[in-house]
């Protein structure tokens, strides 16, 4: 019997789609934000004080948080700053990806209807000797997930 050993969270891709990206716009090192979560709603029940019955109501999406090396002449922050400066909101799909060993997809998350609301670099500061640090934020729709 074969051992069965977990993925490995550090080999991913993300891909906006629609973008005509090189290959460093796919390079991000963190991705958070990937979950959903079932509204309730409370209600109490009529004439008895002790109980209250939660019932469902929707699902809900945080924010698509990616962040990586601060990359000049990006697409993809051409993307975002045409949102966020210009007003000029266009939303986008992205797919990220969870890779094997050959590079191959693993599990794709296909976010929905993303647009930007926040970007923002790490601090600068003449005492450290960090690289600068890009920060997006994404508001979405929904994700749907693909395993192979």
């Amino acid at each position: 019997m074969a051992a069965y050993y977990p993925p490995v969270g550090f080999f991913f891709r993300v891909n906006v789609l629609g973008i005509p990206s090189h290959q460093h716009d796919v390079r991000f090192t963190e991705v958070s934000g990937l979950s959903r979560e079932l509204g309730t709603e409370e209600v109490a029940e009529g004439g008895e004080n002790r109980f209250a019955y939660k019932f469902p109501t929707r699902t809900k999406y945080p924010e698509l948080v990616l962040k990586r090396g601060m990359l000049v002449n990006s697409a993809v922050v051409e993307w975002v700053r045409c949102c966020i400066e210009n007003y000029q909101i266009s939303p986008k799909n992205l797919d990220v990806m969870l890779l094997n060993d050959v590079h191959q997809p693993l599990i794709t998350w296909h976010v929905i209807g993303a647009y930007p609301t926040k970007w923002s670099i790490s601090d600068l500061n003449a005492t450290s000797n960090a690289v600068v640090t890009e920060t997006l934020q994404l508001c979405y729709q929904y994700f749907t997930v693909d395993r192979l």
